[in-house]
């Protein structure tokens, strides 16, 4: 019998996945545990096995295509199995159709008064047109702003057209049409931002009355008085004329023209200050990848428009630039103010002498293809310290504290996007060696995009360095939901005191900021001079 796969939920916060490659190709046999396809998320690449023997009888989405998740993706089935009524489109929308909503409002209120909720009836309100709401495409978005309209008002769209770009709170993602027939009416303009599930578009036929439906959408709405009654048929027709008459060459500087890339080459060209519309695309149909982005030279009449456009700020008189706060950004603002202010942090701040640690280093260092850092230290010795001190590895909920029996430690790497958190897990048992192969490696992935949700979760503890940049000293915010990261600084040396004798030494600072709901003063500061022994005498964690 056959089976039918659909697009994998590969991360807790996936929405939609790209089909990077399919390892397999229809009529192929294959087996549980094969290899199907490489699968694009919001965080990795990865691979997605089958979990189904027999023969790939159908590939729902191409190499290079995006879908979201539970969408038709494969059929696995017997040898010339008849798959034709699985291929049949069953499935809606999700969005409870509008007639359903009516007829259960109507019935609802009929069980109290006679007279009906809505001025209408159900033959004016039918399956002719389908409401399109802002759609929720990540899963801490709240809201959405449109980049772009893609198409206009009387244009036919089909199943899978590209109907606008919606920007999030992670990214500006391309949002497609679910149903055919003709915008009818567009409830967001480009610029504007509005929340999950606001009315976003009316698509249907270009005869359907869909004012009473936009008029009762709810709070979102746009005022009755306000709206554009516009004859569909006759913009239609407008349109054809205009169309028939005038061929006009597309401008490449026209920024309201949609233009065919990725989305990765989009966001590169824009952190390179590229103009997406005089790249050449080398992909189908001349889609725009990332390799015509990072190949792309300027002409040398680009480099003088482009030199044309430079502002010159004059001597003497004060001037600034705005620029607009990506989602992304508040998403960063918003969690990082509701950890600040729902934890109430307080620090506890502390010297080390490190000249113990540096003649351990050199010497672990001078076996063959041994290579540990200071980091690599800190981090086995604050494994080894939040067993002997479980309040300091906890969690903190509303009515209960969970003490971790377990070591995951969260090591803070930056990435040209911002700040990803991989997790090396019982970092206890580990030895320091595999520590720091393992932060390598987790950073080198990481630079690459190619970390998996299961290597960025799950954290009991956090540790940030920016001694390499030369931050002596500094202060983090806790990475929830623990209860405690550690700053680390850079090594100083610097003159100390040594047996009552002034001496040349090195020391680094470290910050823990805890949360105070969890661990106390005295306990964070037992946790320190615990730390504080280990790392002085490194040999001790050998032992």
């Amino acid at each position: 019998m056959a089976e039918i796969i659909n697009m994998p939920r590969l991360s807790d916060t996936m929405e939609e996945g790209v089909v990077a490659k399919w390892l397999v190709n229809v009529g192929d046999t294959v087996k549980e545990g094969d290899i199907l396809a490489e699968i694009e998320t919001d965080k990795a690449t990865m691979e997605f096995e089958s979990f189904h023997d027999g023969v790939l009888l159908h590939v729902g989405i191409n190499e290079g295509e995006t879908a979201a998740v539970d969408t038709l993706l494969a059929i696995v089935g017997e040898k010339n199995e008849d798959i034709s009524g699985l291929l049949n489109p069953t499935a809606n929308s999700g969005q409870l159709d509008l007639v359903d909503q009516i007829n259960e409002s109507e019935n609802l209120t009929s069980n109290i008064e006679e007279e009906p909720t809505l001025k209408t009836s159900n033959s004016a309100l039918n399956d002719s047109f389908e409401i399109i709401t802002m759609p929720r495409l990540s899963d801490t978005m709240e809201e959405g702003t449109v980049s772009s309209w893609l198409v206009n008002v009387g244009d036919i769209v089909k199943e899978g057209d590209i109907l606008a770009e919606i920007e999030t709170d992670k990214a500006t993602m391309e949002f497609e049409s679910f149903h055919e027939g003709t915008l009818l009416y567009i409830g967001i303009n480009v610029g504007e931002t509005a929340k999950v599930d606001s009315l976003l578009a009316v698509i249907g036929d270009a005869n359907s009355d869909f004012q009473i439906a936009v008029d009762n959408f709810g709070v979102n709405q746009v005022p009755s008085d306000k709206i554009e009654k516009t004859d569909v048929p006759d913009l239609i027709s407008k349109t054809t004329d205009i169309k028939s008459e005038l061929v006009t060459e597309p401008s490449p500087n026209n920024e309201n023209s949609r233009v065919l890339a990725s989305p990765l080459a989009k966001k590169i060209a824009k952190e390179k200050n590229i103009d997406i519309n005089l790249v050449k695309g080398s992909g189908d149909n001349g889609r725009i990848v990332k390799e015509d982005v990072e190949n792309f030279k300027p002409s040398a009449t680009t480099t003088i428009e482009n030199n044309t456009d430079l502002k010159i700020s004059e001597s003497g008189i004060e001037s600034f630039e705005e620029i607009e706060n990506s989602q992304m950004r508040k998403a960063i603002a918003r969690r990082l103010k509701e950890s600040k202010f729902s934890a109430p942090h307080y620090y506890l701040s502390v010297e080390f002498e490190m000249d113990n640690a540096i003649a351990f280093r050199n010497q672990y260092n001078s076996l063959p293809e041994t290579k540990i850092s200071f980091n690599d230290i800190v981090v086995k010795a604050c494994a080894i310290s939040l067993k002997q001190h479980p309040r300091v590895n906890s969690q903190w909920f509303e009515d209960k504290m969970r003490l971790n029996n377990h070591v995951h430690v969260g090591v803070a790497v930056g990435v040209p996007d911002g700040l990803v958190v991989p997790v090396i897990r019982f970092a206890d048992e580990k030895s320091i060696p595999e520590i720091g192969s393992l932060v390598k490696n987790y950073a080198s992935k990481a630079r690459d995009k190619k970390l998996s949700p299961d290597e960025m979760q799950g954290s009991t503890f956090t540790v940030s360095n920016l001694g390499m940049f030369g931050i002596e000293e500094f202060t983090s915010i806790i990475n929830q939901p623990n209860s405690a990261i550690l700053s680390v600084g850079s090594i100083v040396k610097k003159p100390v005191v040594k047996e009552d004798k002034i001496t040349i030494g090195h020391t680094m600072k470290l910050t823990l900021a805890c949360d105070h709901r969890t661990v106390d003063g005295v306990t964070g500061s037992l946790f320190l001079q615990t730390l504080k022994g280990f790392v002085e005498n490194p040999v001790t964690m050998l032992v």
